[in-house]
C-alpha cells in the first residue's frame, strides 16, 4: 500500500511539473494578450480581431482581449502598438492602410510611427476585395453605364471619408478610365451607404461584407471589383481590368507586433494564427465579412507591406490625395 501511494505521488508530481514546464515554455501564457484595433468597434477589422481573440485564447490558455483605439485614420492605435513592449502581449490587427495612412494626412499626429521599420510583421491575415456598387434606381447595371452617363452629367460617388482607401480607389478609377466621378465623403461607412440606399448618391466604392445583405435583396447592384482577377467571394462580378481599365488595388489585413520581437516568439504566434485561419468556422466568418484568409510567413507580410507602401505613396503623390 505504501509503495502504491509513493508511486501515485510520483506520477502526480511529474504531471504537475510537466504542466508547469509547458506553461513556462510558452511565454504567451504568462499574462493576458491584447489585440489592438485602431478603428471603432463593429467594423470589419474589429469583428475579425474578435474571432481571432477567441481562438487564440483557447490555444494559449490566457485571456485575449480586443481593445479599440480609433482616431486619425488608424494612426493613434497603430502608434500605440509600435511603442509597446515587444513581448507578444500587445498585437495590432489592421487593414492594409497601415503602410500609407500617414502619407495621406496633411497634419499627421506628432506621435506617429515608422511605417517601414516600426513594427514586427507576423501574418498576412487575408485579402478584402473592394467593389463599386450602385442603387438600382440609378439605372447603372455595368461600369460602362456609369462612364456613358458621366459624359452627359457629373456622377457622384460616396466614401467613408477623405483620404481613405475608397477615396484613393475613386481617384485611381478616374485617372484610368479618363472620367471625373465626383467624390462625396462621409464620416464613416454607415452614412455613406445609407445615402446610396436612399438614392441620394448613385454609387459607392465599398467592401463586400458591408453591403452583402443589400446585394442579395436587390437593394444594391454590384458593378465591378477593383482587383486584376475576379474574386471567389463574387465570381460573377467582372473586374475593371478585364473591361479595359488598369485598376488593380489589393486591400488586405495584417497582424503585427511592436518592433524588436524575438524571432522565436514571432514564429510561435505565426504558427498559432496560421492554424486559426484554416478553421472552417473562421473561414466562414471571414468570408461573411468580405475577407479571404491567406496566411503564410512573417516575411510574406513584410514584402506585402513594403510593396503597398511603394505603390500607394506613388498614387497619393501623383494624384495629390490629402486629408485634414
Amino acid at each position: 500500500m505504501r509503495n502504491r501511494l509513493a508511486t501515485l505521488f510520483s506520477v502526480f508530481a511529474i504531471a504537475i511539473s510537466s504542466i508547469g514546464q509547458a506553461s513556462a515554455a510558452d511565454p504567451l501564457s504568462s499574462k493576458p494578450i491584447t489585440i489592438v484595433v485602431a478603428y471603432p468597434a463593429g467594423g470589419d477589422t474589429d469583428q475579425i480581431a474578435r474571432v481571432f481573440a477567441e481562438k487564440l485564447s483557447a490555444k494559449v490558455g490566457t485571456p485575449v482581449l480586443v481593445e479599440n483605439k480609433p482616431g486619425a485614420t488608424g494612426i493613434i492605435g497603430s502608434a500605440f502598438v509600435s511603442k509597446a513592449a515587444p513581448d507578444g502581449h500587445t498585437l495590432l490587427l489592421t487593414p492594409g492602410s497601415l503602410p500609407y495612412a500617414q502619407l495621406v494626412l496633411k497634419n499627421s499626429p506628432a506621435s506617429g510611427y515608422d511605417a517601414i521599420n516600426g513594427f514586427t510583421p507576423i501574418l498576412h491575415v487575408g485579402n478584402s476585395p473592394q467593389f463599386l456598387v450602385a442603387n438600382p434606381k440609378s439605372g447603372f447595371k455595368t461600369f460602362d453605364d456609369v462612364v456613358k452617363a458621366s459624359k452627359k452629367n457629373p456622377v457622384d460617388y460616396a466614401t467613408a471619408g477623405i483620404g481613405g482607401i475608397h477615396h484613393i480607389i475613386g481617384e485611381v478609377v478616374n485617372r484610368e478610365a479618363n472620367v471625373h466621378f465626383i467624390h462625396v465623403p462621409y464620416k464613416g461607412v454607415a452614412p455613406a451607404i445609407a445615402d446610396v440606399l436612399g438614392g441620394h448618391i448613385p454609387m459607392a466604392y465599398i467592401s463586400l461584407g458591408t453591403v452583402k445583405p443589400y446585394l442579395s435583396t436587390g437593394k444594391l447592384t454590384v458593378l465591378a471589383v477593383m482587383e486584376r482577377e475576379r474574386t471567389s467571394l463574387a465570381p460573377d462580378v467582372p473586374t475593371l481590368w478585364e473591361q479595359g481599365y488598369k485598376v488593380d488595388i489589393n486591400t488586405w489585413y495584417g497582424l503585427y507586433g511592436p518592433k524588436g520581437m524575438d524571432p522565436k516568439l514571432v514564429q510561435t504566434l505565426n504558427a498559432y494564427f496560421n492554424e486559426i485561419i484554416k478553421m472552417p468556422d473562421v473561414v466562414a466568418q471571414m468570408n461573411a465579412l468580405g475577407a479571404i484568409p491567406v496566411g503564410g510567413s512573417p516575411d510574406g507580410l513584410k514584402t506585402l507591406h513594403n510593396n503597398t507602401y511603394a505603390q500607394f505613396s506613388k498614387i497619393i503623390r501623383d494624384l495629390h490625395i490629402e486629408a485634414e
